[in-house]
């Protein structure tokens, strides 16, 4: 089995690729960013994956503009060629932001887009572009929506949190209590090859989650337990937090509005469409079995 790859050399598609070729199948990797991209499309390949995209800014540095560009003009550009290819699969990588920016309850595939920022915003164009156009026999479409990715090389927020926790730095947002689902990047790459494998899984749009979800305060127990060091959680009140973060916004803290919402907000998402349609009950690795191997990468 052979696929293309793009944005493989980003963090999902080094692990993605690593894990697939070490199960046999052969990885094409596809750089979007020379001007002769579309030409080096080999159509023996059995499935795209199409990872390369612009990742939300939590700084707020970057246009409107730019996020359309990459999210959603290039995904049209290569979802045109797909169509006019011998490829039989497309897989998309949307985001839940594409959906909404917050969920207390398990977010569900059907639910009505409301996407707030202009990344949200680029994702769901994208998504309605490639449902709008007709699919040729024997071609799939699969759209999947991830919520916050993590493993081995992983420098997002929860490399952030880490180090917060290895310095022995309280946590202070204790008292905000919530609910977030996070994804494995073992598990996302085992529900790829297990698409992949399934030639009678139906096109459409699946969530990918882990099984369990934690709060962000059992995440950093969890850091502190791995580390040997018991956990350091701050109850500050949250109306003299809010007021700090108001501060943030308009000079360089370290805490802005932005980050204060992705690190307290609650986030949980429903894997059951992707499990029942591949007749799983259990994704490999629990929540907290993924989250300790990210966590021991970063040891290393």
């Amino acid at each position: 089995m052979d696929i293309i790859i793009t944005g493989a050399s980003g963090f999902v598609g080094q692990n993605l690729a690593l894990y697939l070729s070490n199960r046999g199948i052969s990885i094409s990797n596809l750089s979007l960013r020379s001007s002769d991209w579309y030409s080096n499309i080999e159509n023996k390949a059995c499935a795209i994956v199409h990872l390369a995209g612009k990742a939300h800014d939590t700084s707020n540095t970057s246009s409107d503009e730019e996020y359309f560009r990459v999210n959603r003009d290039l995904t049209i550009k290569l979802y045109d060629l797909f169509l006019q290819s011998d490829i039989k699969d497309f897989f998309y990588f949307s985001s839940v932001k594409a959906v909404a920016d917050s969920v207390s309850s398990g977010l569900m595939e059907d639910a009505i887009p409301n996407p707030l920022t202009p990344y949200g915003k680029s994702k769901i164009e994208a998504e309605k572009y490639l449902l709008s156009k007709p699919l040729p026999p024997g071609k799939r479409l699969f759209i999947i929506r991830p919520c916050m990715i993590h493993g081995p090389k992983n420098k997002g927020n929860l490399n952030l949190l880490y180090k917060v926790v290895e310095k022995g730095i309280p946590w202070p947002l204790a008292s905000f209590h919530n609910e977030r689902s996070f994804l494995s990047v073992d598990n996302l790459s085992f529900l790829i090859q297990a698409m992949l494998e399934k030639s009678d899984l139906a096109s459409g749009i699946y969530n990918f989650a882990d099984d369990e979800t934690l709060s962000t305060n059992q995440l950093v127990s969890l850091v502190s337990e791995t580390l040997g060091k018991k956990p350091k959680l701050w109850h500050i009140s949250e109306k003299f937090i809010r007021y700090i973060v108001m501060l943030g916004d308009f000079i360089p803290l370290p805490l802005n509005s932005e980050r204060l919402k992705k690190l307290t907000e609650s986030y949980v998402v429903s894997n059951a469409k992707i499990k029942d349609a591949l007749a799983i009950q259990h994704l490999p690795l629990s929540a907290k079995e993924g989250l300790t191997k990210t966590i021991l990468s970063f040891k290393k």
